[in-house]
């Protein structure tokens, strides 16, 4: 895998508090704690995509009054399948 390098300043106390997060081990070096900080927006924001076009898909073709209630039964089987 290729990869390319960047630079991020960061204010004085974000980076004391990224220095202690790496201090306590909880990410090797700064430099990890920034690559799993872009994964994490990244996939947040891949995941926020796939919710409006859902969200889109259903305000341009809201469900039917047959699905509706389609769905509402299927809650309520598997409520009922529920080992509470």
């Amino acid at each position: 895998m290729t990869t390319d390098q960047i630079a991020v300043r960061l204010p004085a106390l974000l980076l004391s508090e990224l220095d202690d997060i790496v201090s306590r081990g909880v990410y090797e070096s700064r430099a990890a704690a920034v690559r799993a900080g872009i994964e994490i927006i990244t996939e947040l924001e891949r995941q926020q995509h796939i919710d409006r076009a859902i969200i889109d898909g259903y305000t341009r073709r809201p469900p039917t009054e047959t699905e509706e209630l389609a769905a509402i039964a299927s809650l309520r089987e598997a409520i009922l399948d529920e080992p509470w």
